[in-house]
């Protein structure tokens, strides 16, 4: 019987396998331009731009950076890249994961540890960054929410938590077109990596 294929072909010209991914076989180019791509909240959100996972990337690791502004660069790196996995596996909102099971996170895990071999990161990220990069993550969902996909407060409240007044008032989000974001992500991406 003939294998499916678990390769995807980027724009680089690479060949990522899904079910084995190496770190050879990734460039921030393509995961720029994947997840400038990705639409969050299932492009339910409001504007003329979807609000791409990129886009949230660099929110997420703002608000990260701002939460712990004396914490090492390649927690930073860590904190921009930690959704990294969806420019080849997509963007699903939490109820779809927890519908999928455990096959989601593995195929997840298996990508992310691959890119932070790639740039220069363990493969996995210490237990206690892992939850400050989560607590950037959610008050990144509570911003958007409010701001971009329709919920009033008391929702986002009670769906991601009432975040620490001063970050949640740290930036307006702005829909913008997709090269422009990834243009912004992929140079992000190389000022955070040079300072490593």
């Amino acid at each position: 019987m003939k294998q499916p294929r678990a390769w995807q072909r980027m724009l680089s010209g690479r060949r990522l396998d899904l079910l084995d991914p190496t770190p050879m076989d990734v460039e921030i180019e393509d995961i720029a331009h994947g997840l400038a791509f990705v639409a969050r909240w299932n492009g339910q959100t409001m504007g003329d731009y979807a609000y791409s996972v990129a886009e949230h990337s660099l929110l997420v690791e703002q608000i990260f950076a701002a939460m712990n502004p004396k914490t090492p660069v390649k927690w930073q790196l860590a904190a921009l890249l930690h959704d990294a996995p969806e420019y080849v596996i997509g963007d699903m909102i939490s109820p779809v994961k927890a519908a999928v099971g455990p096959g989601y996170e593995t195929l997840d895990d298996r990508l992310m540890a691959a890119i932070h071999i790639r740039f220069g990161l363990p493969a996995q990220v210490p237990v206690a960054i892992k939850k400050q990069i989560k607590k950037a993550d959610k008050i990144s969902a509570w911003m958007e929410a409010i701001q971009i996909a329709g919920f009033t407060r008391s929702e986002a409240d009670k769906f991601f938590g009432k975040p620490d007044p001063n970050l949640a008032e740290l930036v307006q989000i702005r829909l913008r077109a997709p090269l422009e974001v990834r243009r912004d992500f992929t140079a992000r991406h190389n000022e955070l990596l040079a300072q490593l």
